[in-house]
């Protein structure tokens, strides 16, 4: 990095480090998501981008979008799949859907598809709480994945499994596809990592600081609804079976803090992402959310600080109802994102206490007009920027936008910004 380049990433660093520690920099942090907007910026499809196993087109689209804009903060290639379409046809998902797959299923522009559907069957809590690895093998890996399924039919057997059975086992034609599709898929990622960090340190050397770091840790109770059970079963499992969902998240915390305690001194002062996705306003009442989901959340939060970096805690839905449990932490420490909230109440509740950020609605862009931009994008920093605490950012990741409209937010934000 060039020592020019060094001061603009310094104090681009800085300038973000003092808002998390509640304190005014020289202007407010200004780092809206970019989503796939630099794609469309730069002219491609999400389909290219998939399928662009160089990762020159994400590279490109990415340095565009941080050279026509400059954001106070870098993005990675990784969050939209770049480059990984190949390997994501080998593994046959039938819970994703992409742009580009075979038989253009969603649009060439769409961002990946999750289909939810339950990996753990109504039957099947006994099983999965006394052999976890056989039903995982048998049951939740090919249901997630088409490649997986040989592994139906494994079974240890009542006389045991010695070498020569196993070999027989894994031998057959179904086992070897599998085995020589999944060191394909082993040897792509690798290879495609390679590449990935060569392209985030080309962008961190233009002066972009790259804020993300490791070590985090989701939800428990996220991954019960989002991966076993689905949102409706895991919602109505709070009444039908709660013992069963207090068991799974009791036993996934403590797995959760162990693997954060161990990379306690590893990339010190780097952002942890934590997405939030089945606790916003509606979804249960104040004493589940307590019992079942902020009980765990504050104990990843304050672990991942005590490992020496900082909790990035990103709220989906609406989160009103949330803010005096969010309020529960060491001041300073933590940055909050939400995606639709009250921010004026936001501030209130949350200042002196955390760094907030997001609100302002990333749809805006797409439909809207650079007048409406500008009011909204005032209306925030009003009620936020004071004493502060506060990062812009949009509420959501941006999609195909409306050119001038994302020059116009840049533009107010940087105008109104300063302290």
């Amino acid at each position: 990095m060039t020592p020019e380049k060094q001061k603009i990433h310094d104090e681009k660093a800085q300038r973000i480090k003092d808002a998390i520690a509640l304190k005014e920099p020289d202007r407010v942090p200004v780092m809206p998501h970019p989503g796939i907007y630099p794609i469309f910026n730069a002219g491609y499809t999400m389909a290219e981008v998939v399928y662009d196993t160089s990762l020159e087109k994400a590279k490109h689209a990415t340095i565009k979008y941080l050279t026509d804009f400059n954001p106070d903060a870098g993005t990675g290639l990784g969050t939209n799949n770049a480059g990984e379409g190949p390997a994501m046809e080998l593994s046959k998902a039938r819970s994703m859907r992409w742009a580009g797959m075979p038989g253009n299923i969603v649009d060439e522009n769409s961002y990946q598809q999750f289909i939810e559907f339950p990996l753990l069957l109504d039957d099947e809590f006994e099983e999965f709480f006394t052999d976890r690895t056989g039903w995982a093998l048998r049951k939740a890996l090919p249901r997630n994945n088409e490649i997986f399924d040989p592994l139906t039919n494994f079974s240890y057997g009542i006389g045991g499994m010695g070498v020569r059975r196993m070999a027989s086992l894994i031998s057959t034609p179904e086992y070897r596809a599998m085995i020589e599709d999944l060191w394909k898929i082993d040897a792509f990622y690798k290879e495609l990592q390679v590449k990935e960090r060569a392209a985030t340190k080309e962008i961190e050397e233009l002066g972009f600081p790259m804020l993300r770091g490791g070590g985090g840790g989701g939800v428990p109770f996220d991954f019960y609804s989002d991966f076993l059970r689905g949102t409706i079963l895991s919602l109505t499992d709070l009444y039908d079976r709660p013992e069963d969902v207090q068991r799974y998240i009791d036993e996934s915390i403590e797995i959760t803090l162990a693997n954060i305690k161990a990379t306690k001194g590893m990339d010190e002062g780097k952002h942890v992402f934590m997405a939030l996705h089945k606790a916003m306003d509606g979804w249960m009442n104040d004493e589940y959310y307590r019992r079942y989901y902020w009980d765990h959340l504050q104990k990843i939060i304050l672990a991942i600080v005590d490992a020496g970096r900082i909790p990035y805690v990103y709220t989906e839905g609406k989160y009103n109802t949330r803010l005096d449990c969010l309020t529960e932490v060491p001041p300073g420490k933590v940055f909050y994102h939400f995606e639709d909230v009250d921010m004026a109440v936001a501030k209130k509740k949350l200042g002196g206490i955390a760094c907030i950020s997001g609100g302002f609605p990333a749809a805006i862009l797409d439909w809207g007009t650079t007048t409406m931009v500008r009011e909204e994008v005032k209306k925030i920093f009003d009620a936020c920027a004071p004493g502060g605490g506060f990062i812009f950012e949009t509420s959501c990741g941006m999609g195909n936008c409306k050119r001038e409209n994302v020059e116009a937010m840049f533009d107010e934000a940087f105008k109104l910004g300063k302290y």
